[in-house]
């Protein structure tokens, strides 16, 4: 029958009808996704300074639902990007926009300081300290 009456291809109009509700459902599943993953908490940090050679200032800004706490992981890091200091922070519950100062102490000099991240609930997902072997880390305040 497809050599006698030409029916040997499909209609255009299924195969855009199949391709648009395919890219319907992806978006649908990014959006949705996207959603569901996406964090209620939003740190920043806003500056920081290397004050001495054993100390670093820091402020931090974190969005939040007011009455979560918020525990937030400040690293510094120096020229060879081996930590020199790590603290994680306790942020209480409270207002919904918290700006904090912190005074992270180092072994050496620090190059950098880096907000790793924050969470409710525990500790972020972020990297654990990196100093070398037999290298205590400094006390925190």
């Amino acid at each position: 029958m497809q050599e006698r009456y030409g029916l040997d291809r499909r209609p255009i109009g299924r195969w855009i009808a199949v391709v648009v509700l395919v890219l319907s459902f992806v978006a649908v599943l990014a959006f949705v996704g996207f959603g569901v993953t996406r964090s209620p908490i939003e740190p920043r940090l806003v500056t920081w300074e290397v004050v001495a050679p054993d100390r670093v200032d820091m402020t931090i800004e974190v969005r939040r639902p007011a009455a979560d706490e918020v525990q937030c992981v400040l690293r510094a890091q120096d020229v060879n990007r081996i930590d020199v200091g790590y603290a994680v922070v306790t942020i209480p519950a409270g207002s919904g926009e918290v700006s904090l100062d912190y005074s992270l102490r180092t072994l050496a000099p620090a190059y950098t300081a880096e907000l790793l991240g924050c969470a409710t609930g525990g500790l972020p997902g972020v990297p654990p300290p990196q100093f070398p072997p037999g290298v205590v880390p400094p006390e925190q305040p």
